[in-house]
């Protein structure tokens, strides 16, 4: 009979190691892809036939919405805020709209100055990606560099290697639930991690060296700061790369939130045993998961949409320019009077009626209490994009 999971042992070797004055054993992983081989059992194939099945419709939905860039202007939002509160961030997805909108967040601004960084940097990987750039060290110091020009991470040395010894868990070193590589033997760890992404010597399958690949960044943990959130990043870029998806439309971070225990808890077993493929049934779980919400959420946020223009008839002559505020609202569900102006062309006393007269029907909600520069929110759009992160 077939196991379901495979136990290699230890898949690197510890060296010893100091870390703010203890000594310890820091781990060095060894090189992807996995020896013995992954084993791809009947029960991991079907999970991951059922992973890329869910990938497909969640490729679709680029061609199916009329705009899917509207779909992920606020998907891409969700992901960041559920990324960065991973790190401890406060800050929600209204906060963050609402700091793009020249607003006060009601948390501390390096919270969402971080979340806000992590839009870009995702923007930017796609980016270079698409420009044919591929997954280099080049890469990965740029788009870290994006992540980490908030206040707080212009201090952890942006875009550069880590110079010194760090543990993750505990208050001290040696009594750590993981200590990553040394900092002098990094560039090798990258290094090999680099071919394997680039399919060297070797290809890997995408969804495959997706998975292997973020376990691996996490573990080798490069920089001083940000590796979480980069590690997460890595994935959508590789299936975007690998032209699995058109527009970067997988984000693991909900998943990994809600099971927050196991996932560090199998990042860990594959280092110490080897246990791949109980690591490989997670991801693609998370990403089957993940994709076919992606899915139900797009199409709630289609029937929002239609549902909420067809009451706009009741407004009588206030009617079509409603509409065209509420169009603007779907692709920024928070806007001032200004923003709206500049999509529609519309005069800002004519979009005061309306937002108004929306307001009045409950389709949208002023978020400040200002007599003077109120801004507006969807209420609904960002209630649905919010509702898996609960």
């Amino acid at each position: 009979m077939i196991r379901v999971t495979m136990q290699r042992g230890l898949t690197g070797l510890y060296t010893p190691s100091i870390a703010g004055g203890i000594a310890c054993q820091a781990f060095i992983p060894a090189s992807l892809p996995p020896q013995p081989p992954l084993l791809l059992n009947d029960k991991l194939q079907a999970r991951l036939n059922d992973a890329l099945l869910a990938l497909g419709r969640l490729d679709a939905i680029s061609t199916l919405l009329p705009d899917a860039d509207l779909f992920l202007y606020g998907y891409v939002r969700k992901e960041a805020v559920m990324s960065s509160q991973i790190e401890g961030t406060q800050s929600s997805l209204s906060d963050l709209m609402l700091y793009e909108m020249e607003g006060l967040p009601g948390v501390p601004m390096d919270d969402v100055q971080e979340v806000s960084c992590y839009v870009q940097a995702l923007t930017l990987g796609v980016e270079r990606i698409r420009q044919g750039y591929p997954i280099t060290l080049r890469l990965i110091s740029e788009v870290h560099q994006a992540l980490m020009t908030s206040g707080r991470g212009l201090q952890r040395n942006p875009g550069e290697f880590r110079r010194n010894q760090v543990w993750i868990g505990g208050h001290r070193a040696d009594e750590a639930t993981f200590v990553p590589p040394p900092a002098n033997h990094l560039a090798e760890c990258w290094g090999a991690l680099e071919q394997f992404i680039n399919d060297q010597p070797v290809a890997t399958a995408p969804v495959i060296k997706a998975a292997l690949a973020h376990v691996q960044f996490e573990t080798i943990h490069p920089f001083m700061d940000g590796n979480g959130r980069l590690g997460r990043l890595l994935i959508p870029l590789i299936l975007v790369e690998a032209g699995v998806l058109k527009e970067p439309l997988l984000y693991l971070s909900v998943f990994f939130k809600h099971y927050r225990q196991t996932y560090y808890a199998l990042l860990q077993q594959v280092r110490t045993e080897g246990d791949w493929e109980a690591w490989l049934l997670f991801f693609v779980d998370a990403i089957t998961a993940t994709a076919t919400q992606a899915v139900a959420t797009a199409q709630a946020l289609r029937r929002l949409l239609a549902d909420d223009k067809a009451r706009l008839s009741e407004l009588g002559r206030l009617a079509g320019s409603a509409t065209q505020i509420l169009d603007a609202l779907f692709a920024r569900p928070v806007a001032n009077i200004s923003a709206l102006n500049a999509t529609t062309g519309l005069t800002p006393a004519t979009i005061g009626k309306a937002l108004d007269a929306l307001e009045t029907l409950a389709i949208v909600r002023e978020v400040t209490g200002n007599k003077r520069n109120r801004i507006f929110a969807y209420s609904a759009y960002i209630a649905l994009l919010n509702q898996e992160t609960q």
